[in-house]
């Protein structure tokens, strides 16, 4: 059989992308005419509703994972500090703005925000798994107009950053989708719950950041979310073998 009759193109993620870009856009025109003080209001709003989401997905924790959640954090927490994972997605966002021209303070945070929130839960894991498996494109779908309306608040606090989360999208998202065949066994729904919690955390430390509450260095958590799948995994193992 060809290689082209077994690829599955990312077709939903494409659509997903378009539907952040259009959001960003009118999020960008939004931001022009908004003063000062309807922006500061609108980034209070987009913070305390970022809690909520972060909320709803740390509770999706599994019993008897809550060790596992902790020790991935901090094991994740620590390879991405040693490994200089904040330095490096610094620069390259500096990189990409002189590539742009965009001169905005919040450009990756905009970015890591946008990512967090677009890229990682359930609804992402299981649509494009769902799409390479069985070209079942719905779930993306649905997520395309929830994260469309999302990218229109995102862009009005946080700038032009927010559009450019649909390169990492397309990694991450249509990644899943082109290799689903060879990742399902990967995302069993115990797996698929750990990872949308560690993801929940670090969205709530986004609020956190957002109201200025304290100042996490989320872009070293983010290993946390791989962290968390290999100790799932190894966890699940260890059950099967001790039986």
């Amino acid at each position: 059989m060809s290689r082209s009759s077994t690829l599955q193109w990312p077709i939903a993620t494409f659509v997903n992308m378009l539907a952040v870009a259009v959001g960003s856009i009118l999020g960008l025109l939004l931001q022009s005419v908004f003063n000062e003080d309807i922006q500061g209001i609108v980034f209070q709003a987009v913070g305390l509703g970022t809690i909520l989401i972060g909320l709803k997905m740390a509770l999706r924790l599994p019993d008897g994972y809550m060790l596992i959640f902790i020790f991935a954090l901090i094991l994740g927490g620590i390879l991405g500090e040693v490994i200089g994972l904040a330095e490096w997605m610094s620069s390259l966002s500096d990189q990409l703005k002189l590539f742009v021209g965009a001169s905005d303070s919040n450009f990756t945070e905009g970015l890591i925000t946008a990512f967090l929130l677009f890229c990682i839960g359930s609804m992402t894991i299981v649509g494009a798994l769902e799409e390479g498996l069985s070209k079942n494109r719905s779930l993306i779908y649905v997520k395309s107009t929830l994260d469309g309306f999302t990218a229109i608040a995102l862009t009005a606090s946080f700038g032009i950053g927010v559009l450019f989360s649909i390169i990492p999208m397309l990694i991450f998202q249509g990644g899943i989708t082109v290799l689903a065949v060879k990742l399902k066994p990967i995302f069993d729904q115990k797996t698929l719950d750990l990872v949308s919690a560690v993801g929940g955390i670090l969205i709530i430390g986004i609020s956190i950041n957002m109201l200025q509450l304290g100042e996490i260095t989320l872009e070293n958590l983010l290993p946390s979310l791989l962290v968390a799948i290999i100790f799932s995994k190894t966890y699940q193992s260890f059950k099967g073998n001790s039986k």
